[in-house]
């Protein structure tokens, strides 16, 4: 009898660590996910109202570069320690160095709204991801955790911004982890991810923010011929998400070489873009780009598209501007997929979804979580279509992405040595 109550207490004692652990993130998830989640939420409406009244009042393009010098001389005078900004918190999980200051939530809010208002073409993934990220690292400084608490933390805001933006928690949850941590999952962050995604999603819903719907209505059967095709598709995707990469750094490299004083550069790009612009005299492939994306699952669209929309993007955050690189990718993607559909024999909104996640999953390095986002916005029916899609993009999407601080997953460096392409 006394060895069995023995055996009862020392089960309990076991069970403490656990619940304290489950107490602490708890609080913690919950917390971040609901600040993150307002953040969002504020971010999201106002740059809804800021993109319907440019679309209404078109000559505001025209201070584009007037916008670009005032964003250039925030960054540089007061924000040079923020300027990185999601490399930024890559370089602190992996390397800890200094608390994020707390003014990269502001800052990157500010100018995002501006490159959007004044007609540059940009996302909206890097404003809440570093917001979150922003927000849940000065909980480390308060309450004095320790290095491997501080990871979940950035962890925990990175989930809650980018699951709070796009309405997809559970992508969310997994972007965070296989953004950062390409080699291994750290599985005591997988729990606090899951759930300050969810809560942070639920916020931004309690807000009355709604969401971009997309839907795939026909999938066709899962035979060899149809996810061959799908293989293909995927390579395309990848090699696109390649070029986008390379054009973004390639722009950013060239502005650093010429322009030496950095506030001038978003402000020359600002002119570039706003000329090029009223030259066109179209407004499609600045800002989000929503109602293309939209489009792009039930119509046809001009083949050159995503062409367009890669150089205006990659110009404009290679010349300063701020914001975020996913859902112009997604404008990117789902226009590529259905330009794709004149020569592949797969339904157009399927190649537009395929396109949708694939190009972001090849340029992001999270197939995984690319996945996931597919299923949640386009449905389970879909979802082995997306996933060879997002895996062949993966691999095929060249050594770096569009985040540069990111380590290389040694299962894509061990497909580069196969194929001889190691560096």
């Amino acid at each position: 009898m006394q060895n069995s109550d023995s055996e009862s207490i020392i089960s309990k004692a076991k069970n403490i660590p656990f619940l304290f652990y489950l107490i602490k993130w708890l609080f913690f998830s919950a917390l971040i996910g609901i600040l993150a989640g307002s953040a969002s939420a504020f971010f999201l409406v106002a740059l809804d109202f800021l993109t319907n009244w440019r679309e209404n009042h078109l000559w505001i393009i025209s201070f584009l570069p007037i916008a670009g010098l005032a964003i250039g001389l925030a960054y540089h005078y007061s924000g040079s320690d923020v300027v990185k900004g999601n490399n930024l918190v890559l370089e602190e999980f992996h390397h800890p160095n200094k608390l994020i200051p707390l003014k990269m939530a502001p800052l990157v809010l500010l100018s995002t709204l501006a490159t959007h208002l004044f007609g540059g073409s940009a996302g909206r993934e890097g404003t809440a991801v570093q917001m979150g990220a922003a927000i849940s690292d000065q909980f480390s400084k308060l309450f004095s955790l320790n290095e491997n608490d501080r990871k979940i933390l950035l962890i925990i805001g990175i989930s809650a911004g980018f699951a709070a933006v796009f309405g997809t928690p559970l992508a969310g949850a997994v972007f965070a982890l296989e953004v950062l941590i390409l080699k291994k999952f750290k599985t005591d962050a997988i729990f606090p991810s899951l759930i300050a995604a969810f809560i942070a999603d639920f916020t931004c819903l309690a807000w009355n923010v709604s969401h971009s719907n997309y839907s795939i209505p026909l999938v066709p059967e899962m035979g060899i011929i149809n996810l061959s095709w799908a293989a293909f598709v995927g390579i395309i995707f990848g090699m696109v998400a390649c070029f986008f990469s390379k054009s973004m750094q390639t722009w950013s490299n060239l502005f650093k070489k010429w322009v030496k004083y950095a506030p001038f550069r978003p402000m020359i790009g600002g002119i570039v873009i706003a000329l090029a612009v009223f030259f066109i005299a179209d407004t499609k492939y600045i800002g989000l780009g929503i109602p293309t994306i939209q489009s792009a699952f039930s119509n046809n669209l001009e083949p050159y598209d995503f062409i367009l929309k890669i150089l205006f993007t990659s110009f404009t955050i290679g010349a300063g501007f701020k914001g975020g690189e996913v859902t112009p990718l997604f404008f990117i993607g789902a226009t590529l997929g259905n330009a794709l559909v004149w020569f592949v024999p797969l339904p157009l909104a399927l190649l537009a979804g395929m396109g949708f996640v694939a190009v972001f999953a090849g340029a992001s390095n999270t197939p995984i979580a690319c996945t996931l986002m597919g299923i949640e916005l386009f449905g389970v029916e879909s979802a082995v279509f997306i996933g060879i899609a997002c895996l062949l993009s993966y691999f095929f999407s060249g050594h770096k992405g569009i985040y540069s601080s990111q380590n290389q997953s040694r299962l894509k460096k061990a497909f580069y040595k196969k194929l001889g392409l190691e560096k």
